[in-house]
């Protein structure tokens, strides 16, 4: 495990924490944004790419697919 998989792992629990507190506080916008760090945090750790690179593939794969919904 490199440590671009490491903090795929770590991206993914702060995910999760993330779109827990919105669903808590009922903020919609913080629960989605933490489903797209925790997609973003898998994609790291299954390719062991950087962050910014991560990030960028998602934005990318959003942008193809803009009537797909998380």
């Amino acid at each position: 495990m490199n440590r671009e998989q490491f903090v795929g792992i770590c991206l993914q629990i702060m995910g999760k924490l993330d779109e827990t507190w919105g669903e808590l506080t009922g903020d919609r916008l913080r629960a989605v944004a933490g489903k797209r760090i925790q997609i973003a945090g898998k994609a790291q750790q299954f390719s062991g790419i950087a962050e910014e690179e991560s990030a960028r593939q998602l934005r990318d794969f959003q942008y193809r697919n803009r009537n797909w919904h998380v």
